[in-house]
């Protein structure tokens, strides 16, 4: 699983991957197993034949850098991809929330002293002290911060962890709201980064004609499913999937939850919803049997060709 081939000032969450590292990466699956699409790993499962050695490349969200980076490498190498897209910013300027909010905390060089937001229940407040300005240490202590593994390293770094926390289960309406309200804080005007934005519609129509290449849905404003009522859901898949199915003229199939997040209704609506099967981002490998609708994947992290093989052996022992 991918999100991103890019090298970022920053990368908490650990999603992106270098273009360099990335050629390595295929290169090394090229050689330990035999790529498949997805949706033939999933046929092969629900007729109970699956074969050694298959791997299945998917991309999460529908970043621009799929389109202009990962797609070229792919190609070169004539390996199949699923590319899972939320819809809703396809074809705008937009950044996703997450992005957005890490580089108004993390990077702006100038805050304000003090921090105050109530988030509907929740009032989070901080005093920034001696981070108001971002200097050099700072820039660094966030530039290697890994968010899923290792505690805050800053204030800063603290504040952006709970506002993220906090914003995560809201609906994306309340999410840019929210934004607004720290963006009004800062006064500072708001500048869309273009290597941040996803693909135009244009893109994602020229993707889809690859025969090389699968679409598959990833909801229209990545919410954490399992937050929401079954109706909204629902509505969330359905829209995606008719969107992209108008979009790229192809039957959409396939389902990857946002953050892997789901929960029981989650599970009867995605068949309700026409998908024939959905993955999460728990790291469990493949196998017949499993619940075709909470497959598990493996996010892909930074790493050169020989630590991914590595990596890729103790997979298969799951």
């Amino acid at each position: 699983m991918y999100h991103r081939i890019a090298v970022p000032e920053v990368d908490v969450w650990e999603i992106n991957v270098s273009p360099a590292m990335f050629e390595q990466q295929l290169q090394v699956l090229k050689k330990m197993g035999n790529v498949v699409p997805l949706q033939q790993l999933v046929n092969e499962i629900n007729a109970g034949k699956l074969h050694k050695n298959r791997i299945a490349i998917t991309f999460d969200d529908g970043y621009i850098d799929n389109f202009t980076v990962a797609k070229p490498f792919l190609e070169k190498y004539c390996l199949p991809a699923t590319f899972f897209i939320s819809s809703g910013n396809i074809g705008t300027e937009k950044e996703y929330w997450w992005d957005e909010l890490e580089h108004l905390i993390l990077f702006t060089q100038h805050l304000p002293p003090f921090f105050s937001l109530q988030i509907r229940e929740t009032i989070v407040e901080t005093e920034l002290k001696t981070e108001v300005f971002l200097d050099e240490e700072l820039r660094q202590k966030h530039g290697c911060w890994k968010a899923c593994t290792e505690e805050p390293p800053t204030i800063r770094a603290k504040l952006f962890y709970k506002l993220w926390q906090t914003l995560r289960p809201l609906p994306a309406i309340e999410q840019q709201q929210y934004l607004q309200n720290i963006q009004t804080w800062i006064n500072k005007p708001k500048l869309a980064r273009p290597e941040y934005r996803t693909m135009s519609i244009a893109e994602l129509k020229e993707l889809a004609t690859d025969d090389l290449f699968t679409i598959g849905a990833h909801t229209v404003t990545h919410p954490a499913l399992a937050d929401h009522s079954a109706q909204f859901q629902k509505k969330e898949l359905l829209e995606n999937r008719y969107f992209l199915s108008e979009i790229t003229g192809r039957e959409i199939n396939l389902l990857a939850y946002p953050y892997g997040n789901y929960n029981e209704q989650t599970l009867t609506i995605a068949p309700e919803t026409g998908f024939n099967a959905a993955f999460t981002t728990e790291e469990m490998s493949i196998k017949s049997g499993y619940h075709k609708y909470s497959f598990g994947r493996l996010q892909v992290k930074n790493l050169p060709g020989a630590a991914f093989g590595e990596q890729l052996k103790h997979w298969k022992l799951y």
